[in-house]
C-alpha cells in the first residue's frame, strides 16, 4: 500500500541535488514501531512522532533491481544500497534487511552498462540486458543452477521449459448488469401475473360469465406456458474455443509425437438425401465439396452420403463431384478459400482478391471457375444423359432378344412379340441396382438392393504434394489428397418398416463403423454445407477438453441463406437458436435439432457417460454423483449375468440407465465399439483430466479397405439386420417419432450425458429454408406433430430419470406441451370478436385495477424482451417477426398437429409428411420468387377465419355503439384494441395470401364473403338488437 509522500529534511533536499531523484522509494513499519527504509536514499527522516501518526511510509511492491532501475552513473550502487538500508533502519532489523537486500542485488555486478544503452536515446536497453544476463533475475523468473540439473522428485529443468497446460475452451458468462435485472424482472412478472390471475378469478363478470370463463382458462394456460418457456432461460452462457491450443496440443512435434502428425480422433460426416427432384443433386454435390475441403487432418476425415431413394442421378452426380474435388480441394488449401462450397464462393458479392497474396490467385480462380461451370453443366445434363444411355442399352437388349427369338422360332418373331424390361443402366453397361426410371420389382424406391460404393479411397498417411502442372494449376507444396468418400443406399424391401431418416442414419452408423469408425459423427442435411472450414476443429475443442468425455454431442446453430430481407415468416428462427439454445447451454445442454450436430459415436450406441450426477428434491436442488455408472468394459460381465439378475433388478429401474446389448450379429461391428470409445477420449496431459488416453495413441495409419470389409459394410445396411436388436429403441437414432432428432437428444440427456452449444465467430454451417408460406407451415406442422407424439409417449419428460436437471426437464416438457397452446390461442383470438358482437367484455368494466395489471404485465414483458435481445444478440425486428409467426403457426399448423397427434394416439392413424423442397423457384431473375407463390392448403382456413371474423366484428361493434341509445365506448375500445392486436400479428399471413402484386386469390374473396355473411346473420339471429325501428328494420 502506498501513503502520501513523507516529509523531507534539509539533508534530503541537499542530497537530492547531488544525484538523480529516486522515482520509487521503499519502506515498511516493523512490529516495534520503527520505520525500516528499503530505499537506496539515506535522506529519509523518520521521527518517532511521525512514525506514530502513520503506519507506513512509501510502502510498495519491491521492483526487480535491474540496471535500468539503478541510480544513473553509479558503478557502486550496490554498496550504497547496502549502506542505506543499514542507516535507514535501526536496532536489529537493519543488518538483517541489509543482508537480504545484498543477496537480492548480488546479481547486479555489471561493469559495462554503457554498452547496454541505446545509441540514439541514451535509454537503457532492457531487452538486451535480459538476453545477456539470460533472464535469471526479477519477478516471474526462476534461477536454475547449472551445476545441479535435477531436483528432488526427479524433476529436471526441461520439465519447466515446456509450455504450460492450456484449456481448449472457456465459458464466457453473460454480464451481471444484464443477467441480474433479467432474472429480477422475471420474478417480478411472475408475482404480477399471479396477483392478476387471482384478481381475475375473484372478480367475475356477471354480465358475461361465458366470456369471463373462456378468458380465465386461456389466461391461466398462457401463464403456465410462459413459465415453461422462461424458466430454462435463467442461466444463459457463451463459450469460446482456443484453436491455437488445439493445434499445439495435437498437431505439434512432442516426445510422444516426434513427427508432429495429427493426434486428433477421426470424424465421419453424414449427409442424408432421399429425392433428387426435391433435393437437387447439385445442391448435395456442393455440400459434399465443402466437406471434402474442410480444414481437418485428411487421413482422419471420412464422408458418407445416404441416398434413401437409391437414385442413379444422385450416384453419378456424386461421382462427378469427386472428380471435380481433385482440383477444388487443393485450390481451397492453396489460397485459403472461404467458404469452400463452390456455388456460394463464386456468388459472394465482396471482392474475392481481398487478403489474397499469391500472384497466381487470379489465374487459378479464373480456371477453377470455368471448371465449376462445366461441372454444373454436366450435373444438369445427367438426367438426359442417363435416359439416352438407358434407351440405347434397352434398344440393344431388345435387338438381342429378338435375334434369340428368331433363332428359336425358325427365323420368325413370335406372334406375341418380345418383352424387354425397360431397365436403367450404369455407365459400365450393367443394371443399376437401385431405383429405375420405370420402377420394377427389386428396382423401386421401397424395393431395391443395398448399394455401397467407395468413390474416394482411403488417403495416404503421409502428405502427397502436388506438382507444378496439376491440370492447369500449380499445386507445388500443396497436399492434394482427398478424404475418403462413400455412397450408401441401404436395402429396402416390402414388408419392412424402414423408419424414414432415422433408419437411414442408423444404417450409415453401422456402415461407417466398419469402414472408418470415426470416434465422432457430424450430421448434415444435404442443403447444409460447411461455411467455416474450421468448424469441426471448433467442436473438437469441446470434445478433447477436460471433461469432454461427458459430452454426447456438439450442436451448432442453424444459419440460412436465400431468406427474404424482411424475413416475413421468421425463417431465420434466431429467437430459438440464439436465445433458447444459448440458455439451455447453461443447463445440461441444447436439444438436438436434426442437422449441424457432431455426435460422440459411443454415446449414440446407448452407453452411459463415464461420470454423471443425479438431482433430487422438488426442484432438483440436491446434487449427488450417480451410483452404478457402468462403463463399456463392464458390459460383457453384465450381459453374461443378465438372465440370472433379471429377477433381482428393481422394478423402478429406468431402461435408459441399463447397458445396450443387442447390436446385431456382426462381430466385426461390435469389435469397433471399444475402439471408438477409446479414440474419443480427451488427452491425458493433465492430472485433472479423467478417463483420458495417452498422447500419440492415434498416430497409426488406418488399415486399407479390402473386399471382406466392404462386404460386411453392405451386410449391416440390409433391411433385416435390425431384427431382434435394440437399434432405434436404445441404440442410434430413436424410432417412433416424426421428430426423431429431439427424441434422440433427450434419451442421451436422460442417461446423464450433457451437450454443448457451439456458436462460432464465423457461421459454422449454412443452409436453405422454405420461404413459401405453405412450405413453411408444413414444416412447422411436422415439428409440432412430433412434439405431440413425444407428449403421448414414454419420452415425455415427466417420466425422465433423476439424471436430468430440473430446468432441463422443464425445457423438454415444454417441447411436448407447446402445440397444445394452439387450442387456447385460437379461442383467445376469437374473444375480441365475440366481445364486439355481444357488446360485452371479459371484465365488468375497464377499471383502474384491470388497466394497471395490464400495463404492468406489458411493461415487464417488454423489458424482459429487451434484456433477452441484449444477451442473445438478436434484433428487435427478428423478435417481432417471431412473435407474429408464433400466432400464425399457433392458429394453423400447431392446431392441426394436435388433431393429427390425437388421431394417431386414439385411432392409430399414421401420419405421413412430404419432403421439404430444397429447390429454388423457377424464376431465375428473382431469387425470392417462391415467397410470392400462393399454394392453397387447409392450414389457411383457421387464420383466414380469424382475420375475417375480427374485421367483421370491428364493423358490427362500431355500428352497434354509434347507433346505440347509450353508447358503451369503453367496451368498444377494449374489444377493438384486442382485435387490432390479433390483426397486427396476422399481417404477414395476409400479405402472403396477396402474392407478388397484392392480388388476392379468388378463393380468399369467396371464403371471406361466406364467413362474413354467415357470422353476421348468425349473430343477429341469436342476439337481435334491443330497439326495432318503425319501418320494420333492425336498428343496429
Amino acid at each position: 500500500m502506498a501513503s502520501s509522500p513523507p516529509k523531507k529534511t534539509l539533508n534530503s533536499q541537499s542530497s537530492s541535488l547531488s544525484r538523480p531523484p529516486q522515482a520509487v522509494k521503499f519502506g515498511r513499519r516493523t512490529s516495534s514501531g520503527r520505520i525500516v527504509s528499503l530505499s537506496r536514499d539515506d535522506d529519509m527522516d523518520v521521527s518517532g512522532d511521525y512514525s506514530s501518526q502513520n503506519d507506513y511510509i512509501n510502502y510498495t511492491v519491491l521492483m526487480p533491481p535491474t540496471p535500468d532501475n539503478q541510480p544513473a552513473g553509479s558503478s557502486g550502487s550496490t554498496s550504497e544500497s547496502k549502506g542505506d538500508a543499514n542507516r535507514g533502519g535501526g536496532g536489529g532489523d537493519g543488518p538483517k534487511m541489509g543482508n537480504k537486500l545484498e543477496r537480492r542485488l548480488s546479481v547486479m555486478k555489471s561493469n559495462n552498462k554503457s554498452m547496454l544503452l541505446r545509441s540514439q536515446t541514451g535509454d537503457f536497453d532492457h531487452n538486451r540486458w535480459l538476453f545477456e544476463s539470460k533472464g535469471k533475475y526479477g519477478i516471474g523468473n526462476a534461477f536454475w543452477s547449472e551445476e545441479d540439473d535435477t531436483y528432488d522428485g526427479g524433476v529436471s529443468k526441461s520439465d519447466f521449459l515446456d509450455k504450460p497446460w492450456k484449456p481448449l475452451t472457456r465459458k464466457v458468462k453473460v454480464p451481471a448488469k444484464v443477467l441480474s435485472p433479467y432474472r429480477l424482472l422475471i420474478v417480478i412478472r411472475l408475482v404480477i401475473v399471479f396477483f392478476f390471475l387471482w384478481w381475475r378469478v375473484t372478480n367475475p363478470n356477471e354480465d358475461a360469465m361465458w366470456l369471463w370463463g373462456l378468458s380465465i382458462v386461456c389466461e391461466i394456460w398462457f401463464a403456465f406456458s410462459w413459465i415453461l418457456d422462461i424458466l430454462p432461460k435463467l442461466n444463459p452462457i457463451n463459450r469460446a474455443t482456443d484453436l491455437a491450443a488445439l493445434h499445439d496440443k495435437f498437431e505439434q512435434p512432442s516426445p510422444s509425437n516426434p513427427t508432429g502428425r495429427s493426434d486428433l480422433p477421426g470424424v465421419d460426416v453424414f449427409v442424408s438425401t432421399a429425392d433428387p427432384e426435391k433435393e437437387p443433386p447439385l445442391v448435395t454435390a456442393n455440400t459434399l465439396l465443402s466437406i471434402l475441403a474442410v480444414d481437418y487432418p485428411i487421413e482422419k476425415l471420412s464422408a458418407y452420403i445416404s441416398d434413401d431413394g437409391g437414385a442413379i442421378l444422385t450416384f453419378e452426380a456424386m461421382a462427378e463431384a469427386v472428380r471435380f474435388a481433385e482440383y477444388w480441394v487443393p485450390f481451397c488449401r492453396k489460397h485459403d478459400i472461404e467458404p469452400r462450397n463452390p456455388d456460394s464462393y463464386f456468388n459472394i458479392k465482396k471482392d474475392p482478391t481481398k487478403n489474397k497474396k499469391r500472384q497466381d490467385f487470379v489465374k487459378d480462380r479464373r480456371w477453377i471457375k470455368r471448371e465449376y461451370d462445366e461441372f454444373k453443366v454436366r450435373i444438369n445434363g445427367l438426367p438426359e444423359q442417363i435416359k439416352k444411355r438407358a434407351e440405347q442399352f434397352n434398344m440393344r437388349e431388345e435387338l438381342k432378344e429378338k435375334r434369340i427369338a428368331r433363332e428359336k422360332n425358325g427365323g420368325v418373331l413370335p406372334p406375341d412379340g418380345v418383352e424387354v424390361v425397360k431397365a436403367t443402366w450404369m455407365a459400365d453397361g450393367t443394371h443399376w441396382p437401385g431405383t429405375w426410371f420405370e420402377p420394377k420389382p427389386d428396382h423401386s424406391k421401397g424395393d431395391h438392393a443395398g448399394i455401397l460404393q467407395i468413390m474416394s479411397k482411403v488417403p495416404e498417411l503421409e502428405p502427397v504434394m502436388g506438382g507444378p502442372n496439376e491440370g492447369a494449376l500449380d499445386f507445388t507444396g500443396i497436399d492434394i489428397r482427398v478424404p475418403m468418400f462413400a455412397y450408401v443406399s441401404r436395402e429396402k424391401r416390402p414388408g419392412f418398416d424402414h423408419n424414414k431418416k432415422a433408419g437411414a442414419m442408423n444404417g450409415m452408423v453401422r456402415a461407417s463403423a466398419i469402414l472408418s469408425n470415426g470416434a465422432f459423427i457430424l450430421n448434415l442435411d444435404c442443403d447444409h454445407y460447411i461455411y467455416n472450414s474450421k468448424a469441426i476443429k471448433e467442436g473438437m475443442c469441446f470434445m478433447m477438453d477436460r471433461g469432454g468425455d461427458r459430452i454426447c454431442y456438439i450442436q451448432f446453430p442453424q444459419r440460412f441463406e436465400g431468406i427474404d430481407p424482411s424475413d416475413r415468416y421468421a425463417n431465420h428462427n434466431t429467437v430459438f437458436f440464439d436465445g433458447n439454445m444459448r440458455a439451455l447451454d447453461g443447463l445440461q445442454g441444447p436439444v438436438y435439432v436434426g442437422t449441424g450436430c457432431m455426435f460422440r459415436r459411443y454415446a449414440l450406441y446407448g452407453f452411459n457417460p463415464p461420470r454423471a450426477n443425479e438431482y433430487s428434491g422438488v426442484f432438483g436442488q440436491e446434487k449427488a454423483p450417480a451410483m452404478h455408472v457402468r462403463t463399456q468394459s463392464q458390459a460383457s460381465q453384465t450381459s453374461q449375468a443378465s438372465d440370472l439378475e433379471s429377477d433381482t433388478q428393481p422394478l423402478n429401474d429406468d431402461p435408459d440407465l441399463g447397458l445396450p446389448k443387442k447390436f446385431g450379429n456382426s462381430t466385426m461391428f461390435t469389435d469397433t465399439i471399444p475402439v471408438a470409445e477409446y479414440q474419443g477420449r480427451p488427452l491425458a496431459d493433465h492430472m485433472s483430466v479423467k478417463n483420458g488416453r495417452p498422447p500419440g495413441a492415434l498416430l497409426l495409419p488406418r488399415p486399407p479397405l479390402d473386399a471382406p470389409t466392404v462386404a460386411e459394410a453392405i451386410a449391416v445396411i440390409s433391411c433385416w439386420y435390425e431384427d431382434n436388436t435394440e437399434w432405434g429403441d436404445r441404440i442410434g437414432w430413436i424410432y417412433g417419432s416424426v421428430t426423431e432428432d429431439v427424441v434422440t437428444g433427450y434419451r442421451m440427456h436422460n442417461r446423464g450425458w450433457r451437450s454443448i452449444y457451439c456458436i462460432t465467430k464465423r457461421d459454422a454451417f449454412r443452409g436453405t429454408a422454405p420461404i413459401n408460406l405453405t412450405d413453411r407451415l408444413h414444416q412447422v406442422l411436422r415439428w409440432a406433430t412430433g412434439s405431440v407424439e413425444i407428449f403421448f409417449s414414454k419420452n415425455n419428460a415427466m417420466f425422465a430419470t433423476r439424471r436430468l436437471k430440473f430446468l432441463q426437464r422443464v425445457a423438454y416438457l415444454n417441447v411436448g406441451i407447446y402445440p397444445f397452446t394452439s387450442i387456447f390461442l385460437v379461442v383467445y383470438c376469437f374473444l375480441p370478436a365475440l366481445c364486439l358482437f355481444s357488446g360485452k367484455f371479459i371484465v365488468q368494466s375497464l377499471d383502474i385495477h384491470f388497466l394497471s395489471y395490464l400495463l404492468c404485465i406489458t411493461v415487464t414483458l417488454t423489458l424482459i424482451s429487451l434484456l433477452e435481445v441484449k444477451w442473445s444478440g438478436i434484433g428487435l425486428e427478428e423478435w417481432w417477426r417471431n412473435e407474429q409467426f408464433w400466432l400464425i403457426g399457433g392458429t394453423s399448423a400447431h392446431l392441426a398437429a394436435v388433431v393429427q397427434g390425437l388421431l394417431k394416439v386414439i385411432a392409430g392413424i399414421e401420419i405421413s409428411f412430404t419432403l421439404t423442397s430444397k429447390s429454388s423457384g423457377e424464376d431465375e431473375d428473382d431469387i425470392f420468387a417462391d415467397l410470392y407463390i400462393v399454394k392453397w392448403t387447409g392450414l389457411f382456413i383457421m387464420p383466414l377465419t380469424i382475420i375475417v371474423v375480427n374485421l367483421v366484428a370491428i364493423v358490427i361493434g362500431a355500428s352497434r355503439t354509434i347507433y346505440s341509445v347509450i353508447p358503451q365506448w369503453g367496451k368498444l375500445l377494449g374489444g377493438t384494441f384486442f382485435s387490432l392486436w390479433v390483426l397486427t400479428h396476422m399481417y404477414p399471413f395476409a400479405k402472403g395470401l396477396m402474392g407478388r402484386r397484392g392480388k388476392v386469390p379468388t378463393i380468399v374473396y369467396v371464403w371471406s364473403g361466406l364467413v362474413s355473411i354467415t357470422v353476421s346473420l348468425l349473430w343477429i339471429t341469436i342476439s337481435p338488437p334491443d330497439d326495432v325501428s318503425g319501418s320494420g328494420g333492425f336498428s343496429v
